[in-house]
This record gives C-alpha cells, sequence and structure tokens, in this order.
C-alpha cells in the first residue's frame, strides 16, 4: 500500500468518526417527552412510583428502567488490539465501536465505561460497584495477566453475568472454528496434537476451550517468545502458562511442531515458516490469527500444504476468527433469561450453534453482504459471517437455554420456540408479521411456479422453500445453469431431486403448452408460429400455461422485466369472468406496524367501481395476516373540501362502497395525514365512521400509490411484502426486480395459501 493509498484510508476514517457528528453513539429517549404530563411522569413525581417499585422488589427495575437490555463494555486500555498499551482516553473509539455492535447485531443497549485505572484490584472495585446500573459487564482490552485478577474478582463478587470477550469471545469463535475444520479436515480432537503460540490472554482462553471440547492436555504444546513452555522454566512464565507445562527441558517452535495436526497461533507477524508447516501432519489446520499480520500468510502456508486449512483474524482472507460472532449473542441471550453468569455450558452452546450455521445453507441475506464469495462449508467457509442473520435466532436462544437447563437464569422462558422466533423477527422484519400466512400455508402443499428460475434469489427462495414449508417449487429455466449456479452459490438443492425443472429449450410437453397457448390467443393474432416461439422464450407465458393445465397452482414472475409486461401475459392465460386483476397491493412494515398501500401497479387511473373492488379484495388479504382492515380512500381533497377529479372519483368509489355488503370499516375521501391521525380526522369531521388510525391507504392512481410505497421502502425503512396480486385467486403473483431472496419466499407463502374466495 503507498503513502498516498495509506493517508486516504486515514482520513476516510477520521471523517467516519467526526461527521456529522462526533463519535458513533448517541442517547435516544423511549418514551414521549412532549408536554408537562410526560414531564411529571418521565421525572417528579411519577418517576418515584418506579423507585418505590425497586424498593419493594429489585427485580423489577428490568421491568421499568433499561438495567436488563444494558451491558457496560469496560477498558483500561492497557491492552488494545493492535495498538497496545495506549491508555483508557485512547481506547474510547473502539469501546464505542464494541458499544455499536452490540446495538447493530443484537439489538442490546451499551454504554462504553473507560477506566484510567492500572492496579486491576482497583479497576475490579470500579467494576463491581457498577452492578446496579448495568445488566451486564463485557471486559475489553485489559492486559494479561491482570485481566485475570480483574475477572475472577467481578465474576466472584457481581450477581450479572462478566464476559471477558479478549478472552472468553476469542476461545469461542476459536472453539466453532475448530469443531468444523477438524470436521473437514476427517480428524478427532481426541486424537490431534495442537501447537500454540502466545500464551496471553486469548491464547490461554482458546487452550481451555479446546480442552473442554475434548482435547488432550498431554497432546498441547504451548510457545512463546522464550520457546517452549515446560517445567522448570522461570523466564516470563503466569499460573496460566504453567497449566501447560510439557517436559523439563527448552525447546523452540520449530522442534516441537513436528507432526502437529493444528497451530493455534495468538502471538505475532511470521513466528510461523513454511518450512515448519512441511513438518505438520497432513491436512494441517492453521489458525494464525495475530493482527495485522498473521502468523504466516495463506498463500505461503498453502506453497508447502496445498490442503491446509486456515484461518486468520483479517477480513481479506477466508475464515475470519471475528468476536462479532459471539459476543452480541450471548448476552443476549443472557440478558433475556436474567443469567447471573455466562458458564462454560452457555459457552460451549455457542460454539456449537455457530458450528452448525456454517454447515447450514448460507443465508440469503449474507449471501447479498459477501457478493462474489463463495459461502459454502468446507475449508474455505468453517464459520458464518457476521452479517448473517441467523445467528441471533441461533446462538441466543441456545444460549438462553444452556443457562436454564444449567439454573443460573433467573428468568426462565416459557416457550424457547416462540423466543426464537421473536428473535428472528427482529432481523427478518416480515418474520412475526408472516407468521399466520406460513402456517396457513402448513396446511396445503401446492406446486408454485418461479418463471425466472435461474436467478440467484429464485434459488435462495427455493432453497429455503424446502426447509420452511411443504409447498413444491417449480422452477423454469436451463437445467445445467440452474444446476452451476446452485453449486456456485452454495445451495444443497438439487434439480431432479428436490424440485422440478421446465426446460424452454427442451421440454417433452412443448407441444401441449404451444397448442394450448395459440388455442387460447388464436383471435388475439397469435399465430402457430408465434405460439411455438413464445413457448420457447418467454417463461412467464409457460408459468401461466402450467396453471391453466392445472399443472401448478401458482405463478410468481417478474424479478425482472415491468410489471405490466408480466400481467398481460397472466391476464390473458389465467383470465376468466371471475378471475381479473384488481390491483397490487403492497404490504409496507415499518418500525411502528404493518401498512398496506393499493393499488400500486394495475390501474394507472382506476374507475370508482375499480377502487371500490380493490378496498374489498384488499379487506380479505389483510385478514390473512391476522389484521382487521381499517381502510382510508386517500386524494388530495378531504371530505369534499376541493372539487378536484381524484376526489370525486374517490368520493364515487364511497358510494359505491356504501352500496355494497361490505364487512370492514373504510372512510373518505381524505389525505394521508387524516388517515394516520384519528385526533387530525377527528377535527375535519367530526364523527366520521373510521376509528384509529387506517392501516390500508387507497389512492386514486397508480402514480399516487406507488409513489407512497417507494418513500416509505427508501426513506421510511420499509420492508415491503408483495405486491400481492388481487383478483387472480392466488393463482399469480408479479413482483418487482427490487425483490430478495426473502420477499420470493414470503411471496411463496402468500401463493401457497388457498383463498376461500376469489381476492
Amino acid at each position: 500500500m503507498n503513502e498516498q493509498t495509506r493517508e486516504a484510508l486515514r482520513k476516510a476514517a477520521l471523517d467516519y468518526h467526526r461527521y456529522p457528528k462526533p463519535g458513533k453513539l448517541e442517547i435516544r429517549a423511549t418514551k414521549p417527552l412532549a408536554n408537562g404530563r410526560d414531564l411529571a411522569r418521565a421525572y417528579t413525581p411519577g418517576v418515584a412510583e418506579a423507585c418505590l417499585e425497586i424498593v419493594a422488589d429489585p427485580q423489577a427495575a428490568r421491568d421499568v428502567t433499561s438495567r436488563g437490555n444494558l451491558v457496560a463494555v469496560v477498558s483500561n486500555g492497557s491492552a488494545v488490539l493492535g495498538l497496545g498499551n495506549i491508555g483508557a482516553l485512547a481506547s474510547k473509539p473502539v469501546m464505542e465501536g464494541k458499544a455499536v455492535l452490540f446495538k447493530k447485531f443484537a439489538q442490546v443497549d451499551c454504554f462504553d465505561i473507560e477506566i484510567d485505572e492500572t492496579d486491576p484490584e482497583k479497576l475490579a472495585e470500579i467494576i463491581c460497584a457498577l452492578e446496579p446500573s448495568f445488566g451486564a459487564i463485557n471486559l475489553e482490552d485489559i492486559k494479561a495477566p491482570d485481566c485475570f485478577v480483574v475477572e475472577r474478582i467481578c465474576r466472584e463478587r457481581m450477581n450479572i453475568p462478566v464476559f471477558h470477550d479478549d478472552q472468553h469471545g476469542t476461545a469461542i469463535v476459536v472453539g466453532a472454528a475448530a469443531t468444523n475444520a477438524l470436521k473437514v479436515a476427517g480428524k478427532r480432537i481426541e486424537e490431534v496434537k495442537v501447537v500454540s503460540t502466545g500464551g496471553g490472554a486469548a491464547g490461554i482462553a482458546c487452550l481451555n476451550m479446546l480442552l473442554k471440547l475434548g482435547l488432550k492436555r498431554e497432546n498441547v504444546w504451548l510457545c512463546d517468545i522464550h520457546g517452549l513452555v515446560h517445567h522448570g522454566r522461570a523466564a516470563d512464565m503466569t499460573p496460566q502458562k504453567a497449566e501447560y507445562a510439557q517436559g523439563t527441558s527448552a525447546a523452540t517452535l520449530a522442534e516441537v511442531i513436528e507432526g502437529a495436526d493444528m497451530f493455534l497461533g495468538l502471538s505475532g507477524p511470521n513466528v510461523l515458516t513454511p518450512e515448519m508447516v512441511g513438518r505438520m501432519a497432513a491436512k494441517p489446520i492453521i489458525f494464525a490469527l495475530a493482527n495485522p499480520a498473521p502468523e504466516i500468510l495463506p498463500d505461503l502456508a498453502r506453497e508447502v500444504a496445498p490442503d491446509a486449512i486456515i484461518a486468520t483474524g483479517r477480513s481479506d482472507f477466508p475464515n475470519q476468527v471475528n468476536n462479532v460472532l459471539c459476543f452480541p449473542f450471548i448476552f443476549r441471550g443472557a440478558l433475556d433469561v436474567g443469567a447471573t453468569e455466562i458458564n462454560d455450558e452457555m459457552k460451549i452452546a455457542c460454539i456449537e450453534g455457530i458450528a452448525a450455521l456454517a454447515r447450514a445453507t448460507t443465508s440469503a441475506e449474507a449471501a447479498a453482504v459477501y457478493h462474489g464469495e463463495r459461502l459454502t462449508f468446507g475449508p474455505d467457509y468453517l464459520i458464518p459471517k457476521p452479517f448473517d442473520p441467523r445467528l441471533i435466532g441461533t446462538v441466543a436462544s441456545a444460549v438462553a437455554k444452556a443457562a436454564m437447563e444449567t439454573g443460573v437464569a433467573t428468568r426462565p422462558l416459557e416457550d424457547l420456540d416462540a423466543y426464537r422466533r421473536g428473535l428472528d423477527g427482529s432481523v427478518f422484519r416480515s418474520a412475526l408479521l408472516m407468521r399466520p400466512v406460513f402456517e396457513a400455508a402448513a396446511t396445503a402443499a401446492r406446486r408454485i411456479v418461479f418463471a425466472e428460475g435461474e436467478d440467484e434469489r429464485v434459488l435462495r427462495a427455493a432453497q429455503a422453500i424446502l426447509e420452511e414449508t411443504p409447498e413444491q417449487p417449480i422452477l423454469i429455466g436451463r437445467p445445467e445453469v440452474i444446476s452451476a449456479r446452485c453449486e456456485r452459490y452454495g445451495l444443497t438443492i438439487r434439480p431432479g431431486e428436490d424440485f422440478h425443472i421446465v426446460n424452454p429449450e427442451d421440454d417433452p410437453r412443448y407441444r401441449e403448452y404451444w397448442e394450448t397457448y395459440h388455442n387460447l390467443m388464436s383471435r388475439r393474432g397469435v399465430t402457430p408460429d408465434l405460439a411455438r416461439a413464445i413457448m420457447r422464450t418467454n417463461t412467464t407465458a409457460i408459468g401461466a400455461v402450467m396453471v391453466h393445465l392445472e399443472q401448478a397452482d401458482s405463478l410468481i414472475c417478474g424479478t425482472f422485466g415491468q410489471y405490466l409486461w408480466h400481467l398481460n401475459y397472466i391476464s390473458h392465460i389465467l383470465g376468466t369472468n371471475r378471475l381479473r386483476p384488481v390491483g397490487a397491493l403492497s404490504l409496507m412494515i415499518l418500525e411502528d406496524g404493518p401498512l398496506f398501500i393499493a393499488d400500486t401497479q394495475v390501474h394507472p387511473e382506476p374507475t370508482p367501481e375499480q377502487i371500490a373492488e380493490a378496498c374489498v379484495s384488499a379487506a380479505r388479504h389483510v385478514r390473512r395476516f391476522g389484521l382487521e382492515p381499517n381502510i382510508a380512500l386517500c386524494a388530495h381533497s378531504s371530505f369534499g373540501n376541493l372539487d378536484t377529479e381524484t376526489g370525486r372519483r374517490m368520493r364515487a368509489a364511497l358510494a359505491v362502497l356504501d352500496g355494497m355488503d361490505t364487512d370492514f370499516a373504510y372512510e373518505g375521501e381524505m389525505n394521508v395525514d387524516a388517515a394516520l391521525d384519528p385526533e387530525l380526522r377527528g377535527r375535519t369531521l367530526p364523527g366520521n365512521r373510521m376509528e384509529g388510525a387506517a392501516n390500508v391507504l387507497v389512492f386514486p392512481s397508480a402514480d399516487a400509490a406507488s409513489g407512497v410505497r417507494n418513500i416509505l421502502k427508501m426513506k421510511g425503512n420499509g420492508l415491503e411484502v408483495g405486491p400481492i396480486l388481487m383478483g387472480m385467486g392466488n393463482r399469480a403473483h408479479v413482483v418487482t426486480p427490487a425483490i430478495t431472496a426473502r420477499g420470493l419466499l414470503n411471496m411463496a407463502a402468500l401463493a401457497g395459501t388457498p383463498v376461500a374466495h376469489y381476492g
């Protein structure tokens, strides 16, 4: 890296910390403070009630304060990774960063606390005095052997979890990586020889954890800057190192590496040479974890051992051993059950959860973040990536379960499965809202055909469908392309074995398909030659014909191309007197709840009758999510205050609805703010017929509906489910090119639910 590049990176990092406001954290209120009533509740006199509640029952602090979800990251800056003893003040950016990771990955609130104290016993005294403020303590970047003293005192005296992440976080991730590395190498932990360099807090903790996983102490050879740790050695010995003493004579790393199955480095750069790697056993496992320069670079190790399985602490090589895979989630599980400590069983549960995730199919979300990387279990993928959203549900629930089973949970969970679903819902924002849909879909095994079967998102959705639903995906595409892409993306599904394929280039049903299409379209200008060409090239038309012939129950298309282009073929092939496109309904999942938007796609300028029909269909679909529809007919005018074209159409639609036998609440025409603010609506039209905020907004044009949908998605952090094609009896849905793999899974669940009444 040249000086110019280095300076550019330095400036970018400093700008990140300086702008738009200094630092990486801020405090935000979770309760309103808008008037005197709020002030009286937040502070005096109302706050006294919360104080007295805690006096009567100390456990109530979890219910009336933030303590139950609050962690302190505590350091004295004596051993900051890569920087050494830089002191408490200079360590603050690192501790702020740790707090951000807690919040980002596990929704754990966190304060960073930098303490200017080098005496370990005094430091421990200060930390212990913080117990009333926090639900748990994360010790960070405290030098060895002081960290052992601080942790021991805090664990003995405090009745909340105390976890030194440099020790135990590293040990947990190393344990998970080692578990899977041994599986890949075909070796048993009870039989392997391990040579380790370092002897600091992290190194000792890693060895201790490997012993708990089955490694034999007599098979461990620990070296430091003075060589082999052996009995009788005086130089730079600690009680922790002495536990791993081997023999009575000095030896070098080069001498003890002979025949080693695993090298565990937590020391410094270039400690392990290629010559040493060449003397290790076949399929050597090399964890070169020194940062920023590892004990050996992976390329150098593979020059002498091409079959080596290698992990580092760096993000630019495969298998980064990163503590963020552990600490947010182990604290999440511990806090949620009110654990008094983080014990060995909880740590091992964390290891098993992390390791199992790497062996499972990679999530679509992680694949999107790490686009271009091959995330398939094997030598280059031993542990999951930090942005894998399944970590919180898998790891935190495993930790909570272990805490309950070992008796350290003061608030055991009644339903562990529900807890895990809630955790998944915190990252998969559609999970909780989609639950009724998935439950309904589970009652019927429907055949869902995907028009764009070669698309990566479709393939990942198909994998998830097979894992999570009884539905049977059918993919339209070339088999060799689909097989190659499944392999490339690390998917375990295979065409012909796990799902069916329709090959447009060579399918035995081709004649049946083009003749069917021609019969349907012969009086719409489609000749036999054109029908044959369309059934070779147009996958949306092929899928619609399959549904028409009852070879599939529902079609999903639209991952590329324009919505109305796809809808045209669906309408022509699947449309009947009873089935016709009524509108597109988009469910927007927002921070304060769900909001449905219609019609976002189908009718550019719907008539009053089409608007009323969209309202009726929307009400049916809203109830599929276990919600009661509250529909607002939106326009520029509000209750007749403007004589505009859109206002007249919405008033006419209201009249149409009034003449129908409906069973849902609706009102209009009104502005969007009146729809969402009952108080404003009440001032505008006292005694209006709708209570509460609307959860369905119906617009007089697709431009308005689609614009609101996109604003909510791009600027309101809204997550879209849909669009749901209303009026086609669930026989087809057209998505948009922005849809994700999870979005396709959600649409498959909707398509997989039989509709009692056509909607």
